[in-house]
């Protein structure tokens, strides 16, 4: 008896009358496909009645700081030929990178000893003590909080590159390719923060990891806007062009041949 991938969703209720995609759809506006739209829709439901973990979407009465989140559906079909999808949200949730509900991250950097929390440690540190040198207001202070300020931006910057080094790409081909590869052949400097962590790329990496074929994908808005009204909830968007298009654009490279 084959064991059923822990995140692969089947569809609560009969898709029978619903049209599969015969090639992969990427929605460009705020029309995804319709199993997309239900799938989205499961995944609303569950959001709202979940107990699974706490997160401040702003919908409540939470206090403290408001983080509305972006969520991403991939149909799929899986090598049994049935039709379900995969759920992802974008960066963290509730300050970790694993839920049941969701694929994992295509790199998990916040694993306990790992460098990211490690040099984010460090910088900790560094943060301390420019705010106890600034503290005391003494001029002779001055000189070594810029020191202490330039070794910050360059151990940042080194921990971010070292970041980068590890996400890793597929495609539908099998063809791995580096985050700063990719934004490279893009004619990019480097790669924006937090590239990689969007759903769309989690979504389609688990599925070619995992043999599954996709289908067509959706993002939405869960919560509130944190800082403007340029989000807003259960409207649907497209993949980000900063931090998504050059990732995007190798993994779904033959995606319909």
């Amino acid at each position: 008896m084959l064991l059923k991938d822990p995140f692969f969703n089947s569809f609560e209720s009969s898709v029978d009358s619903y049209a599969v995609p015969e090639k992969f759809t990427f929605h460009l506006s705020d029309a995804p496909v319709a199993l997309c739209l239900l799938a989205a829709k499961e995944l609303q439901n569950y959001l709202t009645e979940q107990t699974d973990f706490q997160h401040n979407f702003g919908l409540a009465n939470d206090t403290g700081t408001v983080i509305g989140k972006m969520f991403g559906v991939l149909l799929v079909k899986t090598k049994e030929n049935e039709i379900g999808y995969l759920a992802a949200f974008s960066g963290k949730l509730a300050d970790t990178n694993h839920h049941a509900k969701f694929v994992p991250p295509v790199f998990d950097a916040l694993t306990e000893n790992s460098f990211l929390n490690n040099g984010m440690t460090q910088l900790k540190q560094i943060n301390n003590k420019i705010s106890a040198l600034e503290s005391q207001e003494n001029d002779a202070n001055i000189e070594q909080v810029n020191l202490l300020k330039i070794s910050r931006k360059n151990h940042s910057i080194a921990l971010q590159n070292e970041l980068f080094k590890h996400y890793h790409f597929l495609n539908k081909s099998g063809e791995e390719k580096s985050l700063h590869e990719l934004f490279k052949n893009a004619n990019y400097n480097n790669p924006p923060s937090a590239a990689g962590e969007c759903a769309a790329p989690k979504l389609l990496q688990y599925s070619f990891q995992n043999k599954m074929q996709p289908l067509a994908i959706a993002e939405f808005w869960w919560g509130k806007s944190p800082k403007s009204n340029q989000w807003k909830h259960k409207h649907f968007y497209p993949c980000c062009r900063e931090k998504c298009e050059p990732i995007l654009a190798h993994m779904l490279f033959g995606i319909n041949e």
